[in-house]
């Protein structure tokens, strides 16, 4: 038998065979040679491409068609950073720290970014494009870009430099784009959401309820100081392992260069003040902003020449009609232009100053006399036609106007000076000696403090500084020991680190939390006990006791309260919550239920009686109010719906390495 199967399976075909089987299996050890634990994401998202959305997923078909973004390490933790600053900030003294640094909390905030990358794709994938007209108007609304309710250019500039990390006009410009062509598609499936007559008075109804309610609260029972024996501890502790983990720490060593405040009462050379106002008189003269209007003639990314050409053929048309005496500008951009941000406003862009536009666009703008249309202009988006309507320039200030001012800037030039000569002998110093603080302190004539081992968020003094928390735990610093680069946590404040000790996340082993997981173990005994007694009474309901005699066989005092509506405390929140979820009560009946509450107590409790709200009792204005709400409820879960389905297109690979 084994004979002729060999014999069958000789020859040509049986070689063609078997080598076209080799095929798919060698592709698939070759991906997880080639990446298994390389993975530089936190998280990847593939989508198949558009003319092929049936493409398998393999290695190599995702290689060569698919397309694909992924969420950076660093993204990750700015973003994480971010959120544990704000619950801090929320929470105050009740924040944990150590709480929050769970994988359980990295995920939460890595799906929203995941959330982000996934319409980020599919916005990409729909060539869907946001004009600059829009991405313009966003930056002129941000109130940190304006001086006195408007937008000022030069604010714009330096508001940016000195963010962290800093950007350029044009980085934050792509930021803005890519949030608006993310939000663009969710957002009008939101706002397309309404509210039939019939469901905003079932939901009047709903909301209007009151409900006739007796209870009794259950104190709880004894303080539990049983023995807790090591089967049950290990038991607990394997069941809840991922709450005993030791968080990554760093302690370190630092110096705190600080300038020093110059005497205000000396005199400041006159002439000295002049040539600085001549340095930044810039900056008190209102900017120079054009009102424009454009018409563009988009050119689709990857066009060929035809199209490319033809697109600056009428380009070329349509400014020689608007040029024409007496042209409506306007109506030729209503009819013509493929910018939907400014096409209905017949091509308007409002003033504009100098770093609003790209290059090009912004150059012929500003070179152009008012009244006047401009020849084509190319940019990113297509052909551009430009009316230039209206210039205000810039209006000077005299040197005496600002006089004290100059004064005051020059004196704190002296102290910014002696500060930043300080820290280039600190930096010298470091350069000579990265490994050590010790010369550097020497040079700046400073102290070399140091802080204990902390954890991430838990930091104080410096360490607590959002910039000094990022340096401390990078990788640079943890794994090579060297001093890090000037840190500025605050104007005319700066420090120079160093991580000391280093210990990576860990596991916590069942005698480092002993007392904490037996103290768990014992509240959740006494949280079973609570529930037990709780749900014994209300057993006792069911089979038709009344709450009063329950409540005397137990020694309790029963408490009736008739109307209760929604949302009202009595005796708490949760309580009333679960008045609202039970099954209204048949005629003649009672319905009953139970809560539990944080200091181990329970409300046991009885409904009696359900009557609905009475939809024409409210006026006009809250029935209106009322469908605006539901209408937005409604399309925030229709755009949910949208994003969960375009994550089910794609692939998303999570490496919880990375976080």
């Amino acid at each position: 038998m084994l004979q002729a199967l060999r014999e069958k399976t000789s020859g040509w075909i049986a070689i063609a065979i078997v080598a076209l089987l080799a095929v798919p299996f060698a592709f698939f050890g070759m991906e997880h040679y080639l990446f298994q634990n390389n993975a530089d994401y936190a998280a990847k998202v593939e989508a198949p491409p558009t003319w092929w959305r049936s493409a398998p997923d393999m290695w190599l078909v995702r290689k060569l068609a698919w397309t694909s973004t992924e969420v950076t390490p660093e993204e990750f933790r700015q973003a994480f950073d971010s959120v544990r600053e704000q619950r801090r900030q929320d929470e105050g003294e009740n924040f944990d720290a150590r709480a929050f640094e769970t994988l359980d909390s990295k995920r939460e905030v890595l799906e929203q970014l995941i959330d982000r990358a996934v319409l980020g794709l599919a916005a990409e994938r729909a060539n869907i494009v946001v004009g600059d007209a829009q991405v313009r108007e966003i930056i002129a609304s941000i109130p940190a870009f304006q001086v006195d309710g408007r937008f000022d250019a030069q604010r714009y500039q330096m508001t940016l430099q000195s963010g962290q990390p800093p950007r350029t006009p044009a980085e934050f410009q792509a930021s803005i784009r890519r949030d608006l062509q993310r939000a663009l598609v969710p957002q009008a499936i939101a706002e397309s959401a309404f509210v039939t007559p019939s469901e905003a008075e079932r939901m009047m109804r709903l909301l209007d309820e009151r409900r006739d309610v007796a209870f009794v609260v259950v104190p709880p029972p004894a303080v539990d100081t049983a023995p807790v024996a090591d089967a049950d501890l290990k038991a607990w502790f394997e069941k809840n392992a991922n709450r005993y983990r030791e968080p990554e720490k760093v302690a370190l060593e630092y110096i705190e260069v600080l300038a020093q405040p110059q005497a205000g009462a000396g005199e400041v050379d006159e002439a000295e003040a002049r040539a600085h106002f001549e340095q930044v008189k810039s900056r008190f003269a209102a900017t120079e902003r054009r009102l424009a209007s454009h018409i563009l003639v988009e050119v689709p990314a990857g066009a060929d020449a035809a199209a490319q050409q033809a697109a600056q053929k009428e380009a070329a048309d349509l400014a020689a009609q608007a040029a024409q005496p007496g042209a409506d500008f306007a109506a030729l951009a209503r009819a013509h232009s493929d910018d939907p941000g400014s096409r209905d406003k017949g091509g308007d862009l409002g003033w504009v100053e100098k770093g609003m536009m790209s290059g090009p666009f912004e150059d012929t703008l500003f070179g152009m006399q008012a009244g006047t249309v401009s020849q084509p202009v190319k940019t990113d988006f297509g052909w551009h036609v430009l009316r230039l309507r209206e210039i205000e320039a810039g209006k000077p200030v005299a040197f005496e106007d600002v006089r004290e001012e100059m004064e005051r800037e020059v004196r704190d030039g002296e102290g910014a000076r002696a500060y930043n000569e300080q820290i280039g002998r600190i930096v010298d110093e470091i350069n000579r000696h990265p490994m050590s603080l010790e010369q550097a302190a020497a040079a700046g004539q400073l102290e070399v403090r140091t802080i204990a081992p902390f954890a991430r968020g838990a930091g104080t003094g410096i360490a607590a500084n959002r910039a000094v928390e990022q340096a401390a735990f990078s990788e640079a610093l943890t794994q090579d020991g060297t001093v890090s680069d000037p840190i500025e946590i605050a104007p005319n404040h700066t420090v120079f680190i160093r991580v000391t000790a280093h210990t990576p996340e860990r596991a916590q082993t069942l005698d480092e939390v002993r007392d904490r997981v037996t103290a768990e173990v014992r509240a959740d005994r006494m949280r079973q006990q609570a529930e037990q007694a709780a749900d014994a009474m209300v057993a006792e309901l069911k089979a038709g006791k009344t709450l009063q005699a329950v409540a005397q066989a137990h020694g309790l005092e029963p408490q009736s309260v008739p109307g209760i509506p929604r949302g009202a405390p009595v005796p708490d929140p949760a309580s009333n919550t679960a008045y609202f979820q039970t099954m209204p009560p048949a005629e003649g009946k009672t319905a009953a239920g139970r809560t539990l509450r944080p200091d181990g107590s329970a409300v046991v409790f009885v409904v009696e009686r359900v009557v609905p709200g009475d939809p024409a009792q409210a006026p006009p204005q809250q029935q209106a109010m009322l469908k605006q709400q539901l209408g937005a409820l409604l399309g925030n879960e229709d755009a949910d719906v949208l994003q969960r389905a375009l994550r089910r297109q794609m692939k998303i690979t999570v490496n919880e390495e990375r976080l």
